[in-house]
């Protein structure tokens, strides 16, 4: 199962076109849309949110989280961090920072896969809607393992 953790609104079709990333990647892998409504460009307030609800994410689940103000710079990381029996796919940029502080052992990986296109403004349907299908099928995890402190701030009160 994937699910869906975005600021992305429903008024567009930015959900529309990741679920169909997913499905062209992992057919008929259910996609839950967990939350589309936070709070814009602000990574930090997700990640409480995401925490808070990390209890009622089904293990083996994998999580696809775009909240990404810095996408298309070279100043963060695409990352997959393991966490809680949970697969977390998106930007190095804190948005999974609670939940690996509240849940050892995590792992976490660089995400250096590619594909043929990559858009230099939505990585969520090019990059992570992908990587997060190839988990969904149990594919590795399609990059190099990094400390967990490469996933961004790791200085927020818990």
């Amino acid at each position: 199962m994937i699910l869906m953790f975005t600021d992305f609104g429903r008024g567009g079709p930015y959900l529309g076109q990741m679920c169909l990333s997913i499905e062209r990647h992992a057919p008929g892998i259910p996609v839950i849309e967990l939350m589309s409504d936070l709070e814009p460009f602000n990574p930090r307030a997700a990640a409480y949110l995401l925490a808070s609800l990390c209890a009622e994410i089904p293990p083996g689940s994998v999580l696809l989280g775009v909240v990404d103000p810095g996408v298309g710079t070279e100043s963060r990381q695409a990352v997959v961090v393991r966490a809680a029996d949970c697969w977390y796919v998106g930007p190095g940029n804190g948005l999974f920072s609670i939940v690996a502080q509240q849940h050892t052992p995590t792992q976490a990986w660089q995400i250096t896969w590619r594909p043929s296109r990559l858009s230099d403004s939505f990585h969520g349907r090019d990059l992570f809607a992908p990587v997060a299908a190839m988990l969904a099928r149990g594919d590795e995890v399609p990059g190099d393992p990094v400390d967990v402190t490469c996933i961004g701030p790791q200085d927020w009160p818990d």
